[in-house]
């Protein structure tokens, strides 16, 4: 078991979906590029690891997630003078309207959790190929499965977290598959709702270009019948 710190701010200022990698461009420029968890960047070279600070659209506002040694140092922003930030040409205030600071206990368990994933980036460009060779809808998501698994043990690799226990993900519905527009390129994005026996944070992004505001997770809260 882990013990991991997460911190969401959400700032009060409302920006567009495809201006959320612009709002990460700002912060990283306000904060300095020497400020490599900002970023996971070497110079020009691209560091292959869990994104501890994430940039999001929640509730149609510019959000930080920050996860573990993510939360120590997004200090570098808030230690600043001034918050404000150009996007596309225009200075933008960022005052805070809320603010979560969270610690969780990391575990396996017996019982499953129920989750959504908005916007999942589960395909690289292989993966892609394979997939839609795939005839069935049930080798589909025996696949998407997979990529889910590994994207929790990329996680909790990124965090310092050794799992002991198989990870169990059962996909429950795939509610929606479709095309989006990511720097330029095309790429394909699921809606899902799935179980995991893995204990996860409200929030946090999974997939690629997590740090983008993709991947992210919400519980699923079960309604009680009254």
């Amino acid at each position: 078991m882990l013990k991991l710190k997460t911190l969401l701010v959400i700032f009060d200022a409302r920006i567009a979906p495809p201006l959320v990698s612009s709002f990460r461009g700002a912060v990283i420029s306000k904060v300095g590029f020497q400020n490599q968890i900002f970023h996971n960047h070497d110079g020009d070279h691209f560091i292959y690891k869990y994104p501890l600070i994430q940039y999001k659209l929640i509730h149609k506002k510019a959000s930080l997630y920050c996860v573990g040694d993510g939360v120590d140092e997004i200090h570098h922003f808030f230690g600043l003078k001034s918050w404000d930030i150009m996007l596309q040409d225009k200075l933008v205030p960022l005052k805070i309207y809320k603010l979560n600071l969270n610690t969780f206990n990391m575990n396996t368990w017996d019982k499953k959790f129920r989750y959504s994933i908005y916007n999942w980036l589960a395909l690289n460009e292989k993966n892609y190929g394979i997939y839609h060779a795939m005839q069935s809808l049930v080798e589909k998501i025996s696949f998407l499965e997979k990529m889910l698994t590994g994207n929790i043990l990329s996680f909790a690799k990124g965090i310092g977290w050794h799992i002991e226990k198989p990870v169990e993900v059962k996909i429950q519905e795939l509610k929606g598959e479709k095309m989006i527009r990511y720097k330029g390129v095309p790429l394909m994005a699921f809606d899902v709702y799935f179980n995991t026996n893995v204990f996860l944070p409200n929030y946090l992004g999974l997939g690629k270009s997590a740090s983008h505001g993709f991947g992210v997770v919400r519980e699923v809260k079960e309604k009680k019948i009254k």
